[in-house]
């Protein structure tokens, strides 16, 4: 996969990239990133991207001409490119956009920033539009490395054990099961018994119960869904 940030600062994301897992999954080419900016192609001699709204209002806009030509500049390189654009109208992203997003080829997260993008070219070239929340961010960065991250720890081979993708919060709309480790007994605390007979099948039942507990009282709009699956499945 490769992932292509539009973003007039590219120095706020590539360092994410400097350790840890990701890291080392650039390193193996599992991923490529490549960063567009917006500013390169300004034929403003201050390199200006952004001007006064239309119409009036307060904040200025990313200009439509000089983003809709960075972006032609990716389009022209790989005509099956996936435009994303951050934008707080977009589609809550989950769990499973991520999933299914880790099947593209090359992803393109237009980051927006001041009071926005020109509408234009947001109706040109977007073929999705994403929220992370209900709550304003200086610029898309933020969001477009929390997507990235999301997408691309679903990557075979990202995270070293594929089993660790397995029963992890939001699958089947359930929050992960709660986890432990050693000492046995932590401050008069010890692990639940069953954890350490062995019995994978008692534990795997057991983790579901958990699972659905924990769901149904931190999340409980995630629960109504739960439920709802297992009426509509009972009646079939």
């Amino acid at each position: 996969m490769k992932i292509t940030y539009v973003t007039l600062f590219p120095s706020l994301i590539e360092p994410y990239f400097q350790d840890s897992i990701l890291f080392r999954a650039r390193e193996k080419e599992l991923f490529k990133t490549e960063f567009v900016d917006p500013r390169d192609f300004s034929n403003n001699k201050h390199k200006k991207v952004d001007d006064y709204q239309a119409g009036g209002g307060a904040g200025l806009v990313m200009k439509a001409d000089v983003l809709d030509a960075a972006l032609n500049s990716v389009y022209k390189k790989d005509k099956n490119a996936y435009f994303i654009f951050v934008v707080p109208s977009g589609k809550p992203f989950n769990q499973k956009d991520a999933l299914r997003l880790s099947k593209k080829e090359h992803i393109v997260f237009v980051s927006g920033r001041y009071e926005g993008i020109d509408e234009r070219v947001i109706e040109k070239w977007a073929d999705e539009l994403f929220s992370i929340g209900d709550f304003i961010l200086t610029g898309g960065e933020l969001p477009s490395m929390c997507m990235s991250d999301a997408i691309l720890r679903n990557i075979d081979g990202v995270l070293g054990n594929s089993d660790s993708l397995n029963g992890e919060s939001f699958e089947n709309d359930l929050l992960e099961a709660p986890t432990f480790t050693k000492p046995n007994i932590f401050e008069k605390n010890s692990l639940i018994k069953e954890y350490l007979k062995g019995n994978h099948s008692k534990i795997h039942d057991l983790k579901v119960k958990l699972a659905t507990a924990k769901t149904k009282y931190f999340r409980p709009d995630l629960y109504k869904r739960v439920k709802i699956k297992l009426r509509n499945t009972d009646e079939k």
